[in-house]
């Protein structure tokens, strides 16, 4: 096991720069989660870790070496794709023992290693069956097999999830945690689903246009995001976003509603704020409640554990969930009233703004 330290890393393409100066400290045995949307640069980053990709600038440090110019194959990191990329003419164990082999190992240790992982991943009995005879997630636990068996310093993962279905993801997902839990590997994992990187993270660093936006665990983004951009990726459904601005009793919002703010926030009256309010924040009230957002339901969508509303309101639609299971329907006059003690306010450059 070893660190991991990434100093002001830079990659371009011709003259488009794609990773724009990012730092990050990875701890030994820490399981880091890069998420961001498409194109942001999370999978080039994690490339340049392995060495797919060349540095254009800045520092990779796998524990106390610099590994700029040392090839993937030294590193000693393993790699599991979003593509199993298993050889076809190959059993579940040729597969798994075959970098062993190419290293030399003995044939008795391949034996024992791959006799280890295999058990650890639940592929004992599919050891001589072929990929083509095994499914997805079978797939996945061959290729995690065949980067456990090489023991690394580091497993990089890149978006590893992606070709299954929804339940398999969610098994898999606990899966790989729970052998993380037991190999404690450092681990860098990279995914486009913020639900993967809030379930699976001791840390998340969330990307965005090739730069790093946040740093943290998933709670402490979840519940303090730096800015808006933050705000509106971690969470499911997203934070709504409410434009207005600052007035000597709240936050004065399209339509003239005044929202009550808990704490005085530092800004000036009159200046724009977005006011950030997540899902579960909004309550239901009578349409009329003082200090409350008039809007009128839209779509109704229940999924058995809570219920999901999307309402019209000035300014934009809004999004409500509700634990209790929902009387109301499309068409009807409500009020919505959040949480003030909830609330996230962002400056006109999206910076989350200081209360005091």
């Amino acid at each position: 096991m070893a660190h991991v330290s990434i100093r002001d890393v830079r990659k371009s393409f011709g003259s488009v720069s794609v990773i724009k100066g990012v730092n990050v400290d990875i701890q030994d045995g820490e399981f880091v989660v890069l998420v961001g949307p498409s194109g942001c640069g999370k999978s080039t980053l994690l490339r340049m870790i392995a060495g797919l990709e060349d540095i254009s600038r800045g520092e990779i440090r796998i524990g106390s070496r610099v590994v700029n110019d040392v090839p993937p194959k030294d590193r000693d990191i393993a790699m599991v794709f979003q593509s199993y990329a298993l050889y076809p003419h190959m059993t579940v164990a040729e597969n798994m023992a075959f970098s062993l082999k190419l290293k030399g190992v003995p044939a008795a240790e391949q034996k024992k290693r791959v006799g280890e992982a295999a058990n650890s991943l639940g592929l004992t009995p599919l050891l001589d069956r072929y990929p083509r005879q095994l499914s997805g997630g079978q797939r996945q636990r061959v290729a995690m097999g065949r980067a456990i068996v090489r023991d690394p310093q580091v497993f990089l993962f890149d978006e590893p999830l992606s070709n299954l279905d929804a339940k398999l993801r969610v098994q898999m997902r606990a899966e790989i945690k729970e052998l993380h839990q037991r190999l404690r590997t450092t681990t860098i994992y990279v995914t486009h689903d913020q639900i993967e990187a809030m379930t699976m993270a001791d840390r998340i660093v969330v990307m965005h246009d090739g730069v790093v936006e946040q740093i943290g665990a998933p709670l402490e983004l979840y519940d303090r995001p730096a800015n808006r951009f933050v705000a509106g990726f971690i969470g499911s459904p997203a934070m709504n976003f409410i434009e207005g601005h600052l007035g000597p009793d709240g936050l004065v919002i399209p339509g003239g509603t005044v929202l009550p703010l808990e704490i005085r926030p530092d800004a000036r009256l009159g200046a724009e704020i977005a006011y950030g309010i997540r899902p579960e924040h909004l309550q239901i009230a009578p349409a009329g409640t003082p200090g409350t957002i008039p809007a009128t339901v839209s779509v109704i969508e229940p999924t058995g554990s809570d219920t999901t509303l999307i309402l019209k309101a000035e300014g934009g639609n809004l999004t409500v969930v509700l634990r209790d299971r929902c009387a109301l329907k499309p068409g009807e006059a409500v009020a919505l009233k959040p949480a003030a003690h909830q609330a996230h306010l962002f400056d006109e450059d999206g910076k989350r703004i200081a209360t005091v």
